[in-house]
This record gives C-alpha cells, sequence and structure tokens, in this order.
C-alpha cells in the first residue's frame, strides 16, 4: 500500500511540474515556447526528484490528461499522423520476373535500355538461382559487327560483362586485328546468366533466354555477326552440325550475315586452330567492306 501512494505523490508531483510548463506555455500563446526554459523546469524537477531516491515513476494517460490544455488522444494522433514510415525494401524474390516475354512485349522495345528493363530481374529459367549478375551483352548499340558466345563463365558472372576471362582477352586481341576496339563492336551470349559448372545450357533455358538474343540483334541491326563456338553456332542456326564442318562459311540467319568459327577459350587449348579462326574473321572483314 506504501508504495502504491508514494507512486501516486509521485505520478502527482510530476503532474504539477507538466501543470506549471502548461502555465509558461498559455501565458504567450502567441509565441513560440521557450524551450530552454521548459527543459531547465523539467531537468531541475527530475534531479529533485533523483535525490529522495526516486529514480522511476508511471506516466498514464488519464494522469496526463489532468494537466491544463494537453489532450491525449490529439496528442497521439498527431504521433501517429507523423510517424516516420522506413522505405519498404523490395524482396528480389518477390520483384523477379517469372513471367515467358510475348511478342508485344518485344516489339515495345526500341532500344537496348529497353530490353534490359523489360528483362528485369529475370527468374524466368533455373539459371537465376545460381547467378551473381545478369550478362546482358556490352558494346556499341550501333554496331555493325556482333559477337554471339554461348554464356557467361565465372569472371562473366561476377562483373556482368561477357568475355572478361582469359578467352575475354583472346576475343579482345582478335577484335583488335580485326582493326575494332571492343567499343565498336557489340559482344552477347545466348544465356544471359552463368550455367552451374559452365554446363551447357538446357532447352528450357536457351527457350527463355533466345527472345532477348533475336531482339538485341534486331535492334542493334548488324552487318555481320560472329558465332563463337559450337553452341552459340548450333543455337542461332538452328542446327546439329558439327562447328568443323560449318565454321568459315556464312550462314543467313533472318537476313543476317553469320559466321561460325572457334570460340576463343578452344584456341587457348588448341592454339593451332587460330589461324583458321583468323581466316574466318578475314571473311568478315571482306563483307563488312561490301556492304
Amino acid at each position: 500500500m506504501r508504495s502504491q501512494i508514494n507512486q501516486a505523490l509521485h505520478a502527482l508531483d510530476f503532474i504539477l511540474c507538466l501543470s506549471n510548463i502548461s502555465h509558461i506555455m498559455n501565458k504567450t500563446p502567441d509565441k513560440a515556447p521557450d524551450k530552454a526554459l521548459i527543459r531547465d523546469s523539467i531537468t531541475t524537477h527530475l534531479e529533485t526528484l533523483k535525490s529522495f531516491g526516486v529514480d522511476q515513476f508511471e506516466r498514464t494517460a488519464p494522469a496526463l490528461s489532468a494537466v491544463e490544455g494537453y489532450d491525449v488522444q490529439r496528442t497521439t494522433n498527431e504521433k501517429q499522423s507523423t510517424k516516420h514510415e522506413e522505405p519498404s525494401i523490395e524482396d528480389p524474390e518477390q520483384s523477379r520476373r517469372t513471367n515467358p516475354i510475348d511478342a508485344e512485349e518485344l516489339t515495345s522495345c526500341h532500344s537496348l535500355e529497353d530490353l534490359q528493363n523489360l528483362m528485369g530481374n529475370c527468374g524466368r529459367c533455373p539459371l537465376h538461382k545460381g547467378r551473381k549478375n545478369i550478362v546482358f551483352g556490352v558494346g556499341n548499340p550501333n554496331a555493325d559487327l556482333m559477337f554471339v558466345g554461348e554464356g557467361p563463365g565465372a569472371d562473366e558472372d561476377e562483373q556482368g560483362i561477357p568475355f572478361v576471362g582469359k578467352a575475354g582477352r583472346l576475343l579482345t586481341r582478335m577484335i583488335e586485328a580485326m582493326g575494332y576496339k571492343r567499343d565498336d563492336v557489340y559482344i552477347a551470349n545466348v544465356v544471359k546468366c552463368r550455367p552451374p559448372g559452365n554446363r551447357n545450357p538446357e532447352p528450357n533455358e536457351i527457350e527463355a533466354c533466345m527472345p532477348f538474343l533475336k531482339t538485341q540483334i534486331k535492334t542493334i541491326n548488324p552487318k555481320a555477326i560472329v558465332c563463337l563456338g559450337k553452341f552459340a553456332a548450333q543455337t542461332l542456326l538452328e542446327t546439329q552440325t558439327a562447328i568443323s564442318r560449318i565454321r568459315g562459311t556464312f550462314q543467313d540467319v533472318d537476313n543476317y550475315a553469320v559466321m561460325p568459327t572457334f570460340h576463343p577459350a578452344y584456341l587457348l587449348r588448341n592454339a593451332g586452330m587460330k589461324k583458321l579462326v583468323w581466316e574466318d574473321l578475314k571473311k568478315v572483314m571482306a563483307k563488312l567492306k561490301e556492304t
């Protein structure tokens, strides 16, 4: 009982302090309250209570409502209306785009940027589960020459840029030997996410990604396309013919001149084949001079 009485006395004491503050504010309603005066008043009162061994007490809404001019409900409503709302953080899994692409959506893309926005945080095939970055493509959006590989490797997945590993550095030298810079051409892959263990992409993964590659080609509208390696060539040409048999000869794909040749990674393991690839690239250079 004594503790309850003391608690009530302390609450009453604090109410009197608040009443004094209310009086200070009501004396000059047309002026901004003197924050320093209010702070000093509360500080002095709390220090006095502390000197008597009081370090905590309850402040209930009914008690506060006893203070003249103190509207508990209004104050509560004001706090709720002014509550700072934290910006919502979108869950990547919730924002992942899994809907299949249709022709109308692709037609609405008038630039590579539009196409990349349409791809978004792609989850249209299982490859998204293990990727670090989507490797969309890089280079001149108005390039006369385009290179298409199979898919990203570990270095590409890490950086989000196609052909940046050892094979990529060899490709850069090949491009420069043709008289171009990497920024002059456009480089892309059949699939935009790294297959686990650098395996070949599965049919459903190709099906999900091919509309993006074909729209990239249509948007860039290159004069010649170089398919790098067996997988890219067979996929784009829709054939099972061995790369050794189709390389070196232009193929027509939707009225685009496509040159299949060996992949730079293959050349790193078989340096003797570089001469054949150079012959293929010289044919591409001649084709570009014709148009």
